[in-house]
């Protein structure tokens, strides 16, 4: 058992530390203060360790599931393969398509009419408006008939004094053939008498035609439609004099209902167009808008050039349209169809799902176990979004149209039903075939 009491150690001088030679000894209170300090720290960092590992215990638990649940679906996607590839497909039918020939054409009236005076004189009155239909033998320009009107009062005065003198001569013929039957009078009197007579009625025929001429001008002088057209931008106004030499006219009346359209075809596309032609056959024609995307009217082809254009090997052809809704405007330049052909009962693809490369034109066809393969086909008549497939499919084949570019010979597909052969930049309305996207993978290119 150890002394309660404690002897103090003395420490040589030489092996004491200068730094703490003025210092004064510790007392025993404070040393043991600090000891107690540091335990209660070294207690409340326990604390705070066992506190964090219960929270990093709690974290593990609750994300678990979604590490085994992560791990499971790699798994069981490391054994089912890649995903399928979203698609929208398109199916080919059975249907009509036409063989149009299409030419740069403009619209041409069938009668443009210059209106101009046939009398001078001062213009009186407009009966028209710019810009109307007007109907033919439509009053349209009086001009000052006054002066015609004067005109003819004279020489029907002039025409009446004439026939006096032509029945007084007629008179005096009758009365000298009596006498002639009794040698009253020389035969010579007699002819001289016939001779007046003849002068006389040739007088009056004169009379007769410069009170016709003079009634036409008063006639001239109210000017009517010469066809039924549309009028256009008033040349003259009220008041002024016109002559019957004036170049520019008044008025310009053009006919719009029927109308034609004259445009051009190629040489090599004639003979069929011939041949129909003299069979008796009428070709229809549309007519569309200069970028082909609306129709503005259908006719049939009247007529055709009776010589080819050299410079271009084109000919000229014209069509009428009875143009009921004026959707035809003369000197409009339209882009024309003609219908050559209609073919009927053939196999039809829209052409957005019509791939190429440079060297094939292909689809892919969708298998019944939702694969792709590559299959070549080739195209007949291209119209509009449409075109004719002439080999390598059938009506109800299904081939994709969107997500092709990432689609290899044997790929898996999804079909994705809520996608519309609108999205995959098909043709649409436009009337202009169009081709579809060119592939150049080497998946394609090597399948076929």
């Amino acid at each position: 058992m150890l002394d309660s009491h404690w002897t103090p150690i003395e420490i040589p001088p030489e092996t004491r530390d200068p730094s703490l030679a003025d210092s004064a000894p510790l007392a025993p209170a404070t040393v043991a203060g600090n000891e107690t300090a540091g335990k209660a720290t070294s207690h409340r960092l326990w604390l705070w360790l066992l506190a964090a590992l219960l929270l990093l215990c709690l974290f593990l638990y609750l994300l678990w599931p979604t590490i085994t649940g992560a791990k499971s679906a790699a798994a069981a996607n490391a054994v089912k393969g890649p995903a399928p590839i979203q698609v929208v497909a398109v199916t080919a039918t059975k249907g009509n398509i036409g063989v149009y020939y299409t030419g740069l054409g403009a619209v041409t009236p069938l009668a443009t009419v210059t209106v101009k005076a046939v009398v001078g004189g001062q213009l009186m009155n407009v009966h028209f408006k710019e810009g109307d239909l007007v109907q033919r033998g439509d009053l349209l320009i009086e001009i000052d008939p006054r002066p015609y009107e004067a005109v003819v009062v004279q020489i029907e005065g002039q025409l009446v004094r004439d026939q006096a003198l032509l029945a007084n001569a007629h008179i005096d013929f009758d009365r000298y053939t009596g006498l002639m039957k009794t040698n009253a009078i020389p035969e010579q009197q007699l002819a001289t008498q016939r001779t007046l007579v003849s002068q006389d009625e040739g007088i009056v025929k004169n009379d007769q035609g410069l009170l016709d001429a003079a009634k036409l001008n008063v006639t001239y002088s109210r000017i009517t439609s010469p066809l039924t057209g549309v009028v256009g931008l008033r040349l003259v106004d009220p008041g002024n004099i016109v002559q019957p030499g004036d170049s520019n006219g008044m008025i310009v009346i053009t006919q719009i209902q029927p109308i034609s359209v004259i445009f051009t075809v190629g040489e090599d596309q004639l003979p069929p167009v011939l041949q129909k032609i003299r069979a008796g056959q009428t070709l229809t024609v549309e007519a569309w808008d200069h970028d082909l995307k609306n129709k503005l009217a259908s006719g049939v082809l009247a007529t055709l050039d009776n010589q080819i254009d050299q410079t271009t090997g084109t000919l000229k052809l014209r069509a009428t349209f009875d143009n009921a809704n004026r959707a035809l405007f003369p000197n409009q330049f339209v882009n024309a169809r003609l219908l050559e052909q209609q073919k009927t009962g053939v196999t039809l693809l829209p052409s957005a799902a019509i791939q190429r490369n440079t060297n094939n034109i292909y689809v892919y066809l969708i298998k019944p176990d939702n694969t792709v393969t590559v299959r070549t086909i080739l195209i007949g008549t291209t119209e509009g979004d449409q075109s004719e497939i002439t080999s390598g499919l059938a009506p109800g084949d299904q081939v994709v149209m969107t997500g092709v570019d990432k689609l290899l010979e044997g790929s898996k597909i999804a079909l994705n039903t809520s996608g519309t052969p609108g999205s995959s930049g098909a043709a649409g309305s436009s009337g202009v075939p169009r081709a579809g996207r060119a592939s150049g993978s080497p998946a394609a290119s090597g399948a076929m």
